[in-house]
């Protein structure tokens, strides 16, 4: 198998490097390289580019020295990990030059979450249109790119496999440099072109609806894992919360379960908060999302009834459970903050600021929170403005920016590749190496515990007695 990117899983998250000692700055990048071995591809390429000025060896005649200024970067970016088709087109300095996403929310709707195959399908659908839009939308076409990125993972391998071919082919077909990018540091990253004083080394809180992380970011490539999620991230709890309480998934789970909260007492049901007895940065939500059900069922609403034509008593008591849920779900994440906070300064004293980013970063109630943990710590928050919270081509696009400015890329692949050609793609992808004191008892199901006030329901049911027998089935084998 021919490696599209990323040879090496290591604590520095590291690329196929084919440069020696890159060197750059903010606003110019100098790459000092070698390649020979390569042929003449690379010189008919850069030479005939206004975006580069190259220096030959007199000996060689092949490029030794490749100098550009970060204007002159332009890069395309490629994002189809899960539900959403998404193309930018990003140059070095910052400057967004396009953004286009097409929404799978009918298929949302539909399905109640992703499925795969149609979520496919439906990439297969709008590819080629939307990154033809985002290159109309900038001016530009292909000829003007400096390289392409793409998500090669994590995510969804049908989906994934979507977004490469296309980006191979432009990549194959304009003699472009390609970029393999990790969905979760592109969301990462990403702040790092809104906030240009965030340098490294720096804290982010990664959540979205597959993914809850923890990641000290030390340098570009360079991560520790400070906590992940055991079971369900927040999103898909938030998500799965909302379908629930009979909410409309067309904008999002979490959007419509934020709002609803705001109609609710957010103390009125006695949720508990997951993993407490567990002094680490990791996460659970499946705990939680069984008491929600438990709930909904000792409230007696019909989940097959939608908001909209709930009573207004009903209405009030999904209002108080969305609440009640949202505040210990995010209680779950400012504990766990903390505890991360205190673990990084103590690894990086010279620490700054905390990155939330993640599709359940654009809730105002997760900002608001985590605002206030971040100034109890003496730190900064910064969070993208929604549209690059969610998945989008901007991130992909930045971050391979940032890794080309490095060298970190692969040559362009042939024009003609096979219609078989098996793609390298990373669906389960660790972003760095796990922090020693990270490890968590509860990642046995063996070990985890669950709250004494759900035991004794449990104990004395059995499935068929409870409409949500698969949750109760997973509580039992966790609690051994």
């Amino acid at each position: 198998m021919v490696s599209l990117v990323y040879n090496t899983l290591s604590s520095t998250f590291s690329r196929a490097n084919i440069f020696l000692k890159p060197q750059f700055s903010r606003r110019t990048s100098r790459l000092r390289i070698n390649l020979s071995q390569f042929g003449p591809i690379w010189s008919s390429k850069v030479t005939n580019s206004n975006s580069f000025t190259t220096r030959c060896s007199s000996s060689s005649n092949r490029i030794t020295e490749i100098s550009c200024d970060d204007n002159d970067i332009v890069v395309l970016g490629i994002e189809t990990s899960c539900d959403d088709t998404a193309a930018a087109v990003v140059r070095g300095n910052g400057e967004i030059l396009s953004q286009v996403i097409s929404s799978q929310a009918d298929l949302l709707e539909r399905y109640g979450g992703v499925a795969p195959k149609m979520a496919e399908e439906a990439h297969s659908q709008v590819i080629d249109q939307v990154v033809q839009r985002a290159l109309d939308e900038a001016n530009l076409t292909e000829k003007h790119l400096s390289a392409v990125a793409v998500t090669i993972g994590p995510g969804l391998s049908l989906c994934l496999r979507v977004g490469v071919r296309k980006a191979r082919q432009i990549a194959g077909s304009f003699n472009l440099p390609i970029v393999g990018v990790h969905h979760m540091e592109a969301h990462a990253l990403v702040a790092r072109l809104v906030e240009m004083e965030l340098q490294f080394p720096f804290l982010a809180l990664l959540i979205s609806g597959g993914h809850n992380l923890l990641v000290l970011a030390r340098d570009l490539g360079h991560y520790v894992q400070l906590g992940t999620t055991i079971d369900d991230a927040i999103g898909e709890a938030y998500d799965k919360t909302a379908r629930w309480l009979g909410l409309s998934m067309r904008r999002g789970g979490g959007s419509a379960l934020e709002e609803l909260a705001r109609e609710g007492n957010a103390q009125s049901v006695k949720f508990s908060v997951p993993m407490k007895q567990h002094k680490d940065c990791n996460f659970s939500y499946a705990g939680l999302k069984t008491q929600v059900r438990l709930a909904i069922e000792s409230k007696k609403i019909d989940t097959e009834t939608p908001i909209f034509s709930a009573s207004s008593q009903d209405r009030s008591l999904r209002a108080d459970i969305a609440a009640s849920f949202q505040r210990v779900a995010v209680l779950h994440l400012e504990e766990r903050c903390e505890r991360a906070i205190d673990w990084a300064l103590k690894i990086e004293p010279s620490i700054k600021f905390l990155v939330v980013s993640g599709g359940v970063a654009s809730n105002q109630y997760v900002r608001t929170r985590l605002g206030e943990v971040v100034k109890k710590n003496g730190l900064q928050l910064v969070c993208p403005p929604p549209k690059l919270c969610t998945d989008n081509g901007v991130m992909v696009a930045w971050t391979g920016i940032e890794h080309f400015r490095k060298g970190r890329f692969d040559l362009p692949p042939p024009a003609d590749e096979p219609e078989d050609f098996v793609f390298d793609l990373r669906p389960r992808w660790p972003l760095g190496e796990e922090h020693t004191e990270g490890r968590s008892g509860a990642r046995s199901l063996r070990t985890a515990r669950i709250h004494p006030s759900l035991t004794s329901i449990i104990q004395s049911s059995t499935p068929q007695s409870l409409p949500f027998n698969n949750d109760v089935e997973n509580m039992k084998h966790h609690a051994g």
